[in-house]
């Protein structure tokens, strides 16, 4: 459980535990539960939103004893239920709203192609499809199939199915199509797309070695989060660097 800092206050003051604390406060706090947690971390939840600390005229976060406990749920739920944190807020929001809403056992699978949760006894992995399936969900045909396989865009898993992720990367990559960007144009958007899952994957690989199951568990949220991350950023530069062609 979170500790707060306690004090005595005479009657019509602030107590101690209403006092807001400093981000390094909150990080000590913090630590007990989550060892993991960094001051990045805790920066990066409040730019996604998830939490709103006062900023003093110098620009200083101060955080209120609700904002911390509120930052205890958004790690605990990335942790126990490996949500992504568009999900997150939608049930915080939800709690604010007075409603009950339920989170995911923490054996579930999540696809990720449409959100759907199923149930299923591993651990936290995307849920898979057939060639069929694929093809259909995809809207393309086998021959076309095959050649974005062919150039390293579609990848099969080793059991012969998919990864859900795919059924979004061929309807991607049919979409760059209808612009005459042909599969041999995206061979570099696969080859940055593997050395970005590298970087994610040394940052990762200490959390996934560590001995206690909880801190394993985390990696997979802080590789979620690694990548949208990635994601952004890669965003912001194609927009900076066509900014800077077109103009």
């Amino acid at each position: 459980m979170l500790r707060t800092p306690t004090g005595g206050a005479g009657h019509g003051t602030a107590t101690a535990e209403a006092r807001p604390m400093s981000i390094g406060t909150v990080l000590i706090q913090l630590r007990e539960e989550f060892p993991e947690v960094t001051i990045s971390k805790i920066r990066f939840l409040e730019a996604e939103g998830l939490i709103e600390p006062q900023r003093t005229p110098s620009g200083y976060r101060k955080f209120a004893p609700r904002d911390v406990e509120r930052l205890a749920q958004v790690l605990r739920m990335q942790r126990d239920h490996y949500l992504p944190l568009k999900v997150i807020r939608e049930h915080l929001d939800a709690l604010a709203r007075g409603e009950q809403p339920v989170l995911p056992s923490p054996g579930a699978q999540r696809d990720l192609s449409d959100g759907v949760w199923e149930a299923g006894s591993g651990g936290p992995t995307a849920a898979r499809i057939g060639r069929a399936e694929l093809l259909a969900a995809a809207e393309v045909d086998e021959e076309r199939l095959t050649e974005w396989e062919s150039y390293g865009l579609i990848v099969p898993s080793p059991d012969g199915g998919y990864e859900a992720e795919m059924v979004t990367v061929a309807k991607l990559v049919a979409d760059l199509g209808r612009f005459g960007l042909e599969p041999r144009h995206l061979r570099a958007m696969r080859a940055s797309a593997d050395r970005e899952a590298g970087l994610v994957e040394q940052v990762v690989a200490p959390l996934r070695r560590h001995r206690n199951p909880q801190t394993r568990a985390h990696a997979e949220a802080t590789a979620n989060e690694l990548a949208e991350l990635s994601v952004r950023l890669h965003a912001a530069l194609v927009q900076s660097a066509l900014r800077t062609r077109l103009h």
